[in-house]
């Protein structure tokens, strides 16, 4: 397989499900860059990857605080997932002061609303993960994503992987 890696979903439930695939691959020091509209899932696709890591208590998008540190369950592959939200932030050098490079180095990973906005000061090794409201949506299935994911540094040989991992929920996952 190659990347981009591209999934349907037609709920909020089957965009957790994709986040849920994911997570387990994860390892300490990644970071996954969360890119689309508002509204188009970036924290429903955040709530699935904390709950498949064993959070416990709701996850929100932490708009006003930035960034939001949870203990993932003793099984997780990481101990504890980093959720920000660099949509309010001025600038890059606000972003780095968030230092979440420094955070995800712990035993952590992170997870990146608005993740376009700061891959510039990230570093290489990221997973891109494009939220999209399908263009023949009808106002009736406005909860079905285009879901396209790319990796990027360490993550390029973790394309087979995710991919027979995201097979299994939809086996029209096409690459």
């Amino acid at each position: 397989m190659e990347w981009p890696l591209t999934v349907h979903t037609e709920s909020p439930d089957g965009t957790k499900a994709v986040a849920a695939a994911i997570a387990p691959r994860c390892r300490s020091g990644d970071v996954v860059l969360l890119i689309g509209d508002l509204g188009a899932g970036k924290t429903v696709f955040a709530q699935g990857f904390a709950a498949a890591l064993g959070v416990e208590g709701p996850v929100t998008s932490p708009t006003f605080t930035l960034m939001r540190q949870y203990e993932c369950a003793a099984w997780a592959p990481v101990e504890t997932l980093m959720h920000a939200d660099v949509y309010r932030t001025g600038s890059l050098p606000e972003v780095l002061d968030l230092a979440l490079a420094e955070l995800v180095e712990e035993q952590a990973v992170a997870v990146v609303e608005w993740g376009d906005m700061a891959a510039a000061v990230l570093g290489p090794d990221t997973l891109s993960v494009t939220l999209r409201v399908p263009e023949s949506s009808a106002s009736d299935a406005a909860t079905a994503r285009d879901i396209t994911i790319t990796g990027h540094g360490n993550w390029a040989g973790r394309c087979d992987e995710l991919a027979s991992a995201l097979s299994l929920l939809q086996p029209t996952a096409a690459p």
